[in-house]
C-alpha cells in the first residue's frame, strides 16, 4: 500500500475506540442475556468482530502491526444437533443497504406512485420512497439493481435452519428472528467488505501480475482435483 492509500493515526486510534465501544456493548448484552441463543449477545458479537477485523486491518496498514484477536468464523459454528430427516426448513436472510442516492431512490417511487395513479405523495420522504420500493419489488430484485435504486449493499447473510415440523401460520410473524437456534443451522451464506480485505492481505498486491495471462477465466477457476 502506498503512503499516500495509508489511514491516518488519528483513523487508527478512532478504530481503536470503536473496538472499546463493542465490548462495552457485548458484555452488556451477555450480562442481560435472556437465553443461551439470545440474539442480542449474537448481534454484539458480530459488532464486536467487526470492530476488531477493522481495527485489526487499520493498524497493520498503518503500522505493519497485528493483534492478537481472532475472530470466529462460519466454519466455528456449534455443531449441527437438529433432525436428521428434517420435515420443514426456515430461510433466514437479513441485507443491509446504505441510502447513497436518495434522489434516485425518490425518482423510482414518483415512478410507481404515478403508475399506480396514487396521489399519497410517500415518495416525498426517503422512509416513504424505500416502502413504495419494497412494496413493488421483491426482494431479490432490489438485491440485483441495488444501484439503479440508489443504494449501496452492506454485509448480507442467509441461514437455512432444520426443524422436526412446519411452524403454524402466524406462530412466528410477530418475532421472525427472535427464537433461531444456531444449532439447528444446515448451512448458512455470509457476505462482508471483511472477507474481501482479509483475501486482498491473504493474497497480496501483486498476485495480479504474477498471474499466468495465458489462462483464462476458466481455468483460473477450475477447481482442485479431490486427491490433491
Amino acid at each position: 500500500m502506498s503512503d499516500a492509500a495509508q489511514p491516518t493515526a488519528a483513523e487508527v486510534r478512532a478504530a481503536a475506540e470503536a473496538v472499546k465501544t463493542a465490548l462495552d456493548r457485548h458484555l452488556a448484552a451477555v450480562e442481560l442475556r435472556s437465553g443461551e441463543d439470545d440474539p442480542a449477545v449474537y448481534e454484539a458479537f458480530n459488532q464486536l468482530a467487526a470492530a476488531a477485523e477493522a481495527y485489526d486491518e487499520l493498524l497493520y496498514d498503518r503500522y505493519d502491526e497485528v493483534t492478537p484477536f481472532e475472530i470466529p468464523g462460519a466454519e466455528d459454528a456449534p455443531p449441527y444437533t437438529g433432525p436428521e430427516e428434517p420435515a420443514a426448513l426456515s430461510v433466514l436472510i437479513r441485507r443491509d443497504y446504505a441510502v447513497v442516492e436518495p434522489q434516485r431512490l425518490r425518482a423510482h417511487a414518483q415512478r410507481i406512485e404515478a403508475a399506480d395513479e396514487e396521489t399519497s405523495e410517500a415518495s416525498g420522504t426517503v422512509h416513504g420512497a424505500l416502502g413504495l420500493l419494497f412494496g413493488e419489488f421483491e426482494p431479490d430484485e432490489i438485491a440485483s439493481r441495488h444501484k439503479e435504486f440508489g443504494l449501496e449493499e452492506g454485509d448480507s447473510t442467509l441461514w437455512v435452519t432444520a426443524s422436526d415440523d412446519p411452524a403454524e401460520p402466524g406462530e412466528w410473524l410477530e418475532a421472525p428472528f427472535e427464537q433461531v437456534d444456531p444449532q439447528r443451522v444446515v448451512c448458512r451464506f455470509d457476505v462482508s467488505a471483511v472477507f474481501d480485505d482479509e483475501e486482498d492481505l491473504e493474497d497480496g498486491d501483486d498476485l495480479e501480475d504474477e498471474l499466468d495471462p495465458s489462462l483464462d477465466e476458466d481455468e483460473d477457476l477450475e477447481p482442485l482435483d479431490a486427491d490433491r
